[in-house]
């Protein structure tokens, strides 16, 4: 019934656009390039409904504004209101759970996600999730404003979700993200046929993304720190015992920085 399809923005970003089947409403989420945008919907023919905001950075709404007033008053701009986000016109606070909007008869599902940044929230409907900059393929944020801790929780929440769920991130980091996942868990027979995968789509310029929760609980180091091979693998790295999962995590997270 939905259709999601990536808008190319700046070198790597990936605005994605919703639509249904059954109503002409237009979603964007994570717009940090209007131009983008405009030029995509213009070509389709299509018009803005609303937008979905992840977090505060710049590459993620840095359209708002154009955007506005390319489409006008009625354009709905949802987003965390703990950040700094300029046009919010449905601000969603700590304690939402869940938002309505006109292209879903059942309200969508706001997932709170501190570790990228403090504010950070995951939208969930229908089997799909926008997770912004916590969770990629084969990879997950930077830790620019959380703790590992918060992150951890953040990325054990998602996991949770059923496997089947398709996740959207906002970032073509899937190669990058999957040399490190080879140098950390080097044994893992699913990982290595998944980089084979990517390497193919990447080759003829196609997205690895949407990927599952189901494949990244596979293939992903930072949904497995309670592994046994890679907490060996994390302790023969660092030279640290390992006596936890976070601790794992922890030290994952700055292997990855400086890979």
């Amino acid at each position: 019934m939905y259709h999601i399809a990536p808008i190319n923005a700046f070198n790597d970003n990936y605005i994605w656009l919703i639509t249904h089947e059954q109503n002409d409403h237009v979603f964007v989420v994570d717009p940090g390039d209007a131009n983008a945008v405009i030029t995509y919907l213009n070509q389709h023919k299509m018009s803005l409904t609303g937008i979905f905001i992840t977090h505060h950075h710049a590459d993620h709404t840095g359209g708002i504004a154009q955007l506005q007033q390319h489409y006008g008053n009625s354009l709905t701009v949802y987003g965390p209101d703990n950040e700094n986000i300029a046009g919010l016109t449905h601000p969603i606070s700590p304690s939402t759970q869940s938002i309505s909007v006109p292209f879903e008869p059942t309200p969508i599902k706001v997932i709170h996600l501190p570790g990228h940044t403090l504010g950070h929230i995951a939208y969930f409907f229908a089997g799909h999730l926008f997770c912004g900059d916590t969770l990629f393929s084969g990879g997950c944020g930077r830790l620019f404003e959380g703790t590992p801790e918060q992150m951890l929780a953040s990325l054990n929440l998602l996991a949770s979700l059923d496997t089947n769920t398709l996740v959207y991130p906002a970032h073509e980091y899937t190669l990058a993200n999957l040399a490190f996942a080879q140098a950390v868990d080097s044994d893992n027979h699913a990982l290595s046929q998944y980089t084979r995968a990517a390497q193919q789509l990447r080759a003829q310029d196609k997205p690895t993304l949407p990927t599952s929760i189901g494949l990244e609980r596979s293939i992903n180091p930072f949904l497995r720190a309670d592994n046994k091979a890679i907490q060996a693998s994390v302790a023969r790295h660092s030279q640290q015992a390992i006596d936890s999962t976070q601790r794992c995590f922890t030290l994952l997270r700055q292997w990855k920085d400086k890979f």
